[in-house]
């Protein structure tokens, strides 16, 4: 009977979680992508490479919105049960609460596991892939990059100007200007100029124009009729190499036991001199999640006290502002995280402590005082 009771309690409060978890997760999301989207078409890549990218952000929104949304499932169950009078059946079946709140906490432990196993592995992972389709993908949405009365030089080297745009997609006075390097660079202008399909590409043809190549400070120019401008190995502005938060949790680890090892290793953003924001990605994927477990049991002072309570609405209010201010503090701590390990340490253990404060707290209240209700 009391599998079944806890079970029933469980699922509602993961039903109610999971839905908060996607629903807020996917507005995120779509907010997101619109902003992707721009950047995309000025950045000049297909509808393909944009639709895995924004998919791939998406394991990052849920590790930001899960600790919000289990403590605030949770405790709209809780707080729903005791409305309903459901608690009261519970524990006239002779279901002890501090049973109920050991059932949680145990729980709680799979979602901090769940949730070390996301941040350690699967968000990196994904945000590694996502920017590796950017580095390896080829800026072949060419007329995202004209736009008329704009300047555009999100291409490496390159600067595209359009006066004016016709009823027939042509562009109207184009100025283009192509840097090969320091010393070389290529100034084109047109009349007009239109995309045509040459195979599995887009080729801008260039009509009645001129230009001018310096290389070196040797001026020379030439005119056309007509000329095919293409992107050949062009590069965006994309950033190529990983960033801290694409590496596996594994080089980080090793990048902090060279420092304190006095080793010299050749790691990706590792500056054994300025350990800082390794250490907040390690905080933010290994110290975080166990505000999870806290989360949970602060959502379980709900079963505390009863609605016959005169103060009830103000623990209510009390607990989500815990609640709240705990996930605030979650947050907030990364910018405490400085280039000391021994400095670092409260705030690392600071979740631990306050776990073990108040399930000791909630087990005197249920156990050694021996209230029931």
């Amino acid at each position: 009977m009391k599998k079944i009771i806890f079970r029933k309690l469980l699922s509602d409060c993961l039903v109610f979680s999971l839905i908060a978890l996607l629903g807020i997760s996917s507005i995120i999301w779509v907010f997101q992508a619109v902003n992707f989207l721009d950047i995309m078409i000025e950045d000049g890549r297909n509808h393909k490479i944009y639709l895995l990218y924004t998919l791939l952000n998406f394991p990052k929104i849920i590790s930001k919105v899960l600790p919000f949304c289990i403590f605030f499932g949770f405790s709209y169950v809780f707080i729903k049960y005791e409305l309903r009078n459901e608690l009261i059946i519970y524990w006239n079946h002779g279901i002890e609460k501090i049973s109920l709140i050991n059932f949680f906490f145990l729980f709680s432990i799979l979602i901090l596991v769940l949730q070390i196993l996301l941040l350690t592995y699967i968000t990196p992972k994904s945000q590694e892939i996502a920017r590796g389709l950017l580095r390896t993908s080829d800026v072949d949405y060419f007329e995202g990059l004209i736009k008329p009365k704009k300047f555009n030089d999100n291409i490496k080297g390159l600067t595209i100007f359009a006066e004016d745009k016709n009823d027939n997609d042509e562009f109207i006075n184009i100025y283009i200007k192509k840097r090969t390097n320091k010393n070389k660079f290529q100034v084109t202008f047109a009349k007009k100029g239109i995309f045509e399909d040459r195979g599995e590409s887009k080729v801008l043809v260039l009509y009645d124009g001129e230009s001018v190549n310096n290389n070196n400070n040797k001026v020379t120019n030439f005119s056309f009729a007509k000329s095919d401008f293409r992107l050949g190995e062009m590069e965006s502005h994309f950033i190529k190499h990983r960033k801290l938060q694409e590496q596996s949790t594994l080089e980080l680890i090793n990048c902090i036991k060279s420092i304190y090892l006095n080793q010299k290793i050749n790691l990706l953003n590792c500056n054994q001199n300025k350990p800082k924001n390794v250490y907040k990605e390690l905080f933010k994927r290994l110290v975080i999640p166990f505000y999870l477990p806290l989360l949970i049991l602060i959502a379980s002072i709900n079963l505390i006290i009863t609605k016959e309570n005169i103060n009830y609405l103000k623990f209510r209010y009390s607990i989500f502002l815990l609640g709240t201010f705990t996930i605030v503090v979650s947050e907030s701590a990364l910018g405490f995280v400085g280039n000391l390990f021994l400095k670092n340490i409260f705030f690392m253990l600071l979740p631990i402590i306050s776990i073990l404060i108040l399930y000791f707290i909630l087990i005197y209240k249920f156990k050694f005082n021996k209230i029931r209700i």
